[in-house]
C-alpha cells in the first residue's frame, strides 16, 4: 500500500525532551550537554559534532533542539540547510549548525568549510548531519574530512513497536485514544518518520475537537478531504 508523505513538522517544535530516543540514547545524550546552559557558553567545546543516519531517524530534529536550545539561552546560531542560501559567516554565532550536509551543492560545501575553518579560529563548535557516515559523503575532501574528525553519532530508526509506544504516550498525554485500527491505519498509510507520525496526531486531535467526533479511520479520511 502507497504510503502518503505529509510535508508538515512538528508544530511544538524540536526539542530534547520531546525526542523519543530509543536506541539512540547516547546521541541524545550528547546533546543534551552540547546545548548544555548559559553558564557553559564561554566553555562549550568547539570539537565538532556528526550525527549520520536514514531518513526519519530524527537528525533534523536533533539539530533543530540544539539551535533552539542556545536561543533560549540567548545565542544566536548560524543554520545551513539543503534548502538554504548561503551566508557569510558571523562571529556572534555561538555555534554552527549544518544540516542534510549529503545534498550540499558546491557552493554550500564552499560555505559549509568556510565556516568550519571561521568556527575553529573562533572557538565555536560546529553540529552537522547527514545521510551517510563521513567516510561515505560524496563532499569535497577538506569538508569531509573535517565532518569526520570530531564526535560521530550514528542513529537507527524505531522499531515498529518504539513507534507505536511514543503514539500511544503522546495520545494518551492528550486525553485521546487510539485504536489498534486506527494506529494501523497511521502506519500504513502515511510517512512512518516521528515526526510526521506526531504532526498527523495533533491534526488528528483538533479536527475531531471541531467535528466533535472520536479518532476513527472515516474521521481521518475526512479531514484529508477538508483539509
Amino acid at each position: 500500500m502507497k504510503q502518503i508523505a505529509l510535508d508538515i513538522g512538528l508544530s511544538t517544535g524540536p526539542t530534547v525532551a520531546n525526542f523519543f530516543a530509543g536506541p539512540n540514547e547516547a546521541a541524545l545524550r550528547h546533546l543534551e550537554l552540547w546545548i548544555g546552559d548559559e553558564s557553559h557558553s564561554l566553555t562549550r567545546s568547539p570539537v565538532p559534532t556528526y550525527i549520520w543516519g536514514p531518513e526519519g531517524s530524527g537528525k533534523t530534529h536533533l539539530l533543530k533542539a540544539a539551535r533552539e536550545g542556545l536561543r533560549e539561552q540567548g545565542a544566536r546560531v548560524g543554520w545551513l540547510g539543503a534548502n538554504d542560501e548561503p551566508a557569510d559567516f558571523d562571529e556572534r554565532w555561538a555555534a554552527v549548525v549544518l544540516d542534510d550536509v549529503h545534498l550540499f551543492t558546491a557552493e554550500q560545501q564552499h560555505t559549509a568549510f568556510n565556516w568550519f575553518v571561521n568556527a575553529h579560529t573562533h572557538h565555536k563548535p560546529v553540529l552537522a548531519a547527514g545521510e551517510f557516515a563521513p567516510i561515505d559523503l560524496k563532499l569535497r575532501d577538506d569538508l569531509r574530512t573535517r565532518l569526520g574528525w570530531g564526535h560521530i553519532f550514528s542513529l537507527q530508526l524505531l522499531s515498529e513497536s518504539e513507534r507505536r509506544s511514543v503514539l500511544r504516550q503522546a495520545a494518551d498525554a492528550r486525553g485521546v485514544f487510539l485504536s489498534d485500527e486506527v494506529m494501523d491505519f497511521m502506519l500504513n498509510r502515511f510517512s512512518r518518520d516521528l515526526g510526521s507520525l506526531m504532526e498527523l496526531l495533533d491534526l488528528m486531535d483538533g479536527y475531531a475537537l471541531q467535528t466533535q467526533r472520536a479518532i476513527t479511520i472515516p474521521l481521518i479520511k475526512s479531514m484529508l478531504e477538508n483539509t
